[in-house]
């Protein structure tokens, strides 16, 4: 199915921006419109000087709508390689957003359906549709990675 591969395709995108991600939990995010990646961005938070705005979604978010030039983002998809936290959920309704795509489920914060569907809470005018596990494997082993070299580290001293 085309579809299927081109989302595989951006998702691939999104894996590639985490690995960029130096010091930071590996997460990446493209945003797409009319078929082309308009924004891609990764984690930020440590290295941005300590910025808790800094996850990929938003910075993702933030350069698409300076490149389309409005803050509605209403025909843009995201792809993420982590499940979306509350805040970043909550930044992709009030973008109107029309959808997201994320790699690994994330059981701790996740609120595009693991712990709370945020993006289809009937509360909210706008709903944006979700979709997960896309390339999770991948997403999921360069996170267990990360963490995994965090906690060698640690022994180490």
């Amino acid at each position: 199915m085309i579809e299927r591969d081109r989302q595989l395709q951006f998702m691939r995108l999104a894996l590639e921006e985490a690995m960029k991600s130096q010091d930071e939990v590996p997460v990446g995010a493209v945003v797409v419109f009319d078929g082309q990646v308009i924004a891609a961005a990764h984690n930020e938070r440590e290295t941005a000087e300590n910025d808790p705005f800094g996850h990929a979604e938003l910075l993702a978010m933030r350069k698409a709508a300076k490149a389309l030039g409005r803050r509605r983002l209403s025909g843009c998809s995201l792809y993420v390689t982590l499940e979306p936290c509350p805040m970043c959920a909550g930044a992709m309704l009030m973008a109107e957003m029309e959808r997201c795509y994320f790699g690994a489920f994330d059981a701790r914060q996740g609120c595009c359906g693991s712990i709370y569907d945020l993006t289809n809470d009937p509360s909210f005018y706008h709903r944006v549709e979700t979709a997960g596990g896309l390339c999770e494997a991948e997403a999921s082993e360069l996170l267990k990675a990360f963490f995994q070299n965090k906690r060698d580290k640690r022994a180490e001293k």
